[in-house]
């Protein structure tokens, strides 16, 4: 409990200083903060963590769980708005139902699931949260999630387009080069540099998390990014994280698994729902109740898994 309250206030607290901020800096401060942390920040976490990280194990099963809740995630949001259009004869815009969807698919994994999993399970379970994010979230996001948003919004891209995102995104790239520097003995003091600047990106991002917060204009549209957040943060941990035991997956792993099924909507879900002209409303409402919900959910969590 101890650790979980330390969490408590170095999320809160970093998310604060971000919002903060957000409200004192210019618009674009964040934009920049956030290119910074694409193009350098996470990848330099990710080599810094991953070089230390364990890698035994069934850690491939990770993004294959990912996608699962990937596809659970839409397949229900999907049914929600079925559901609604036939019960109520009220169906939401095209761009609305897109936002919706993928508000309930991909989780923040990277952003806030990296330093949770960290900070609860240690750098031993590192692997399986990198796995879920790298493998899992990062192609359910700029894969099947660009796809729904070319199908929902207004502003079409090209599949090469898409898999240039794919293709050129950092992360994916030192996630390789990490696992190349695992077979180098490098110097301890590189080591210890890099685990440091991985730590100092972390804080960064949870203060980037909190500038976009600070942009959210109205909660006018809280009631519907509520469905989403049930489902992505509630419903879907809740059925794949009971059939984890028949994946051979259970103690801190399955912890580590179910933390990041139970993550908020991602900071990505905002970016493609600008590209694609959906509800970007709606999306930064369900990445402000998400944090919130993550606050009441997590210890929920721990308890049962």
């Amino acid at each position: 409990m101890i650790n979980l309250l330390e969490l408590y206030v170095k999320l809160v607290g970093l998310i604060l200083i971000g919002f903060i901020l957000g409200r004192k800096l210019p618009s674009y401060a964040s934009t920049y903060v956030g290119q910074f942390l694409f193009w350098l920040g996470v990848p330099i976490s990710i080599i810094g963590f991953l070089i230390r990280t364990d890698l035994s194990g069934q850690i491939w099963i990770a993004p294959i769980i990912a996608h699962l809740a990937i596809f659970l995630g839409a397949f229900l949001a999907w049914l929600k708005i079925k559901a609604q259009a036939y019960f109520t004869q009220s169906v939401p815009q095209k761009s609305t139902q897109g936002s919706l969807i993928l508000a309930a698919m991909v989780g923040n994994t990277g952003f806030l699931g990296f330093p949770i999993t960290l900070a609860i399970v240690g750098k031993e379970y590192f692997a399986w949260a990198l796995f879920y994010d790298m493998l899992g979230s990062l192609f359910g996001a700029y894969g099947l999630g660009v796809f729904l948003a070319a199908k929902f919004g207004s502003n079409i891209q090209s599949h090469i387009q898409t898999a240039k995102v794919i293709f050129i995104n950092p992360a994916l790239w030192s996630f390789g080069f990490g696992l190349l520097l695992r077979q180098v003995a490098l110097p301890s003091t590189v080591v210890f540099s890099l685990e440091k600047l991985a730590w100092g990106a972390v804080a960064l991002s949870l203060m980037l998390i909190g500038m976009r917060l600070s942009q959210l204009k109205s909660w006018r549209k809280v009631p519907q990014a509520g469905s989403s957040i049930f489902i992505k943060m509630l419903l879907v941990p809740m059925i794949l994280g009971s059939t984890l035991s028949l994946f051979g997956v259970t103690g801190n792993a399955a912890q580590v698994i179910v933390l990041q099924m139970a993550m908020p909507p991602a900071l990505a879900t905002l970016v493609i729902a600008e590209t694609f002209d959906l509800d970007r409303d709606l999306a930064v409402t369900a990445l402000a109740m998400g944090i919130v919900v993550l606050l009441v959910t997590l210890p929920v969590w721990l308890w049962l898994f």
